[in-house]
């Protein structure tokens, strides 16, 4: 038997978003802009919901999850990137916590089915402990997932280079330095992120059949619009994120341009968490409302200060 000279791969360095040193410096104050736009947007949006009274109810419990899930998944990608233009080498994961967004969205198409189409029984159906479970079911199985994952990764030996040209560390770009044969790993991506997004894109696009039938049937014009404007900011968000991981992940590897996964990959880790607060408060009137009555308490608490000094 011919025995192979390796080396065993313990340490991955993380290539980053571009090589060229002068365009490092312009995309880390763009990227950092960013961030801090998207950890305020998704900060000051919990912030809201947790402090009016208004939006104590089983929508807006889904939306202060997406925006902490948002927030962290930026949180732990983004960083690491902005490292990676100021040095050399970096690490980082994001399984989890893609896998728990792509459920939430679905939690939250199944709470404006029951808004929409039950709208009498919201409350009783959509009770705390069900609200609660919805959340807690994508959170489980998402740990669970990217732990099997990791487990399977590293598991396979990694004997060539250790560099990884991507900006965060990713299956695709990994499994390209293994020497181990990684067929059965690509299936299992393939199987779980199909089962997953086929999953989660069928509660969504099932729950909406009869959302816009229910709103169809509806004989207010007002209440028509108000529902599909309810409706119309989680749909977008659902169409933005899937789209994009649909595109990233189920094409066949031989289609697979490095390049090109890393521009789809800035687009829903650093992109898409800052769209969302966007897309919820603008298209939303009492996030709206809720937001302006926070700035003027601030406001008038800052000049009963002013005034007492």
């Amino acid at each position: 038997m011919i025995q192979l000279n390796c080396t065993q791969v313990t340490e991955f360095i993380l290539v980053g978003l571009t090589g060229l040193q002068e365009l490092k410096m312009p995309l880390f104050v763009l990227f950092l802009s960013i961030y801090l736009f998207t950890a305020a947007g998704n900060l000051g949006l919990i912030l809201v919901i947790r402090t009016d009274s208004r939006l104590d109810t089983p929508m807006y419990f889904f939306l202060s999850n997406l925006a902490f899930v948002d927030f962290c998944y930026s949180s732990v990608i983004t960083p690491k990137m902005l490292g990676n233009f100021l040095y050399k080498q970096n690490l980082g994961c994001f399984l989890a916590l893609v896998t728990a967004e792509c459920l939430l969205l679905a939690s939250m198409a199944c709470d404006r089915y029951v808004a929409i189409c039950n709208p009498l029984l919201y409350r009783a159906v959509m009770c705390p402990g069900v609200c609660v479970q919805l959340v807690a079911a994508p959170y489980g199985y998402s740990c669970l997932g990217a732990l099997f994952h990791t487990v399977l990764t590293f598991r396979l030996s990694y004997c060539h280079s250790n560099v990884i040209s991507h900006f965060y560390c990713d299956d695709m770009p990994l499994l390209r330095l293994t020497c181990s044969d990684t067929h059965s790993k690509q299936l299992w991506i393939f199987a779980c992120a199909g089962l997953m997004f086929i999953s989660s894109l069928l509660v969504v696009s099932v729950s909406y059949m009869y959302i816009i039938s229910a709103i169809l049937k509806m004989r207010s014009a007002e209440g028509r619009r108000k529902a599909f404007s309810t409706c119309g900011s989680h749909m977008l968000a659902v169409t933005i994120f899937h789209g994009t991981l649909i595109f990233m992940y189920l094409q066949p590897s031989s289609n697979h341009s490095l390049d090109t996964d890393k521009m789809a990959s800035v687009f829903y880790t650093v992109i898409i968490p800052m769209l969302n607060p966007l897309i919820y408060s603008l298209r939303n009137k009492e996030v709206k409302d809720a937001l302006k009555k926070v700035i003027m308490n601030r406001n008038q608490a800052f000049m009963f200060m002013k005034l007492r000094k």
